[in-house]
């Protein structure tokens, strides 16, 4: 049985922004002003209701509600978007006894296209009158897109004081590059805890999880990680008590980013790749997108092919500093490229029983600084290109 965090409830109802016979429309609602927090996509293009969730945490740190759809990104929709993003909050304020500042909205879906009101205003009736409040897992669903599965985890944390629940979900299988994942993934807690800390919190989990996947190399206009946590369970955390919750928001966000991962658009494996003996972790971190993002090396994968030549050329051309006689490349666990040369004679069948698997860990080590990066990617298959051809029709 999923675990709710104190003060919190969810609804989902069918508007019809792109599907028929599904639950599009979502929200999730505090039943205190929460403190929020919110990581947004660094493309330049940015959604209407990432604007809009910019402008209402910046009017107050605290919030109510996040309000979810899917089908239409409501993204390049110029003012009109704005007007329409803003009357979707006026709606659920409404609706719900709350001001529209207190509305986090986020989209998810096609670009460009125009919202249609009586959507909305048909989703929120159905919000209004729908009995369910006690189920995440419908929100979870309502948002999805391209996605195989919904993604949702929870944790319970004790302290002196009491437990904290913490429960995640997220959405996200196609678009995906790290600068805010191509996604979106909200958060709810009950401790108390204020909006600076929890900003600080919720940023932290984001660097170390869904800023470290890619699918196919490409941010999304609408990306978001919006947090809210409403000290519904009566405990409000001391400082060595913070850091631990840090670390378990930290590790429910990796989770959720490997599912993203796990369930990428035609994808059949995760791949975890690991750069270290860097001169710094900038430097880690450059050599590991570089092989991470290149198509050859994701083809390779999806065609269990032990090319580590693949992952040497990517590294070269990925503008990190360091001697290629240093180089030392691992697949799998094991050694396939050290001093400039191949060092397995037979890699084909060596490796094939282990490129078999649904995750495969590439280790590629540059010097021996104290630079290191962690960065999961997945495989890239003649079905990404079929569902991304088939996308609008």
């Amino acid at each position: 049985m999923i675990k709710i965090p104190n003060g919190f409830s969810f609804l989902a109802a069918k508007a019809g922004f792109r599907y028929t016979g599904r639950k599009d429309l979502g929200l999730i609602l505090s039943s205190v002003p929460a403190a929020s927090g919110g990581v947004f996509t660094t493309n330049r293009f940015q959604a209407a209701p990432v604007q809009v969730s910019r402008e209402h945490m910046q009017t107050s740190p605290w919030a109510r509600a996040i309000l979810v759809n899917a089908g239409q990104a409501n993204a390049c929709t110029g003012e009109d978007g704005l007007r329409i993003c803003r009357t979707t909050c006026e709606l659920a304020a409404q609706a719900f006894g709350l001001r529209p500042e207190e509305v986090l909205p986020a989209s998810t879906g096609v670009i460009g296209q125009r919202m249609d009101l009586s959507a909305w205003e048909r989703g929120m009736a159905g919000l209004i009158d729908q009995g369910a409040k006690d189920d995440p897992l419908i929100v979870a669903q309502a948002m999805l897109t391209t996605d195989t599965f919904p993604k949702i985890l929870w944790r319970t944390i004790g302290f002196k004081e009491g437990t904290v629940t913490l429960l995640g979900m997220a959405k996200g299988s196609g678009m995906i590059c790290p600068q805010m994942a191509t996604m979106l993934g909200f958060v709810c807690c009950d401790a108390d805890i204020q909006p600076d800390i929890w900003q600080d919190m919720l940023g932290q989990a984001a660097e170390q999880s869904f800023n470290r996947i890619s699918v196919d190399g490409d941010t999304s206009t609408n990306d978001c990680v919006l947090g809210l946590t409403n000290g519904g369970g009566g405990v409000r955390p001391q400082k060595e008590d913070l850091a631990h919750l840090g670390r378990e928001l930290t590790g429910l966000c990796q989770e959720l980013a490997y599912l993203i991962v796990q369930d990428a658009e035609g994808g059949t494996k995760v791949v975890r790749i690991r750069v270290d003996g860097a001169k710094d972790r900038a430097q880690a971190e450059l050599a590991a997108r570089t092989i991470g993002h290149s198509p050859l090396v994701k083809t390779a994968m999806f065609g269990r092919d032990p090319n580590w030549g693949r992952i040497v050329a990517a590294l070269g051309r990925c503008g990190a500093v360091f001697e290629p006689g240093q180089v030392r490349v691992r697949i799998a666990g094991r050694e396939v490229f050290q001093g400039g040369t191949p060092v397995m004679a037979d890699i084909d069948s060596l490796l094939a029983p282990y490129l078999a698997r649904q995750e495969i860990p590439v280790h590629v080590s540059i010097g021996d600084g104290p630079g290191e990066y962690d960065f999961l990617t997945s495989d890239l298959s003649l079905d990404y290109v079929r569902i991304n051809a088939e996308y609008r029709s």
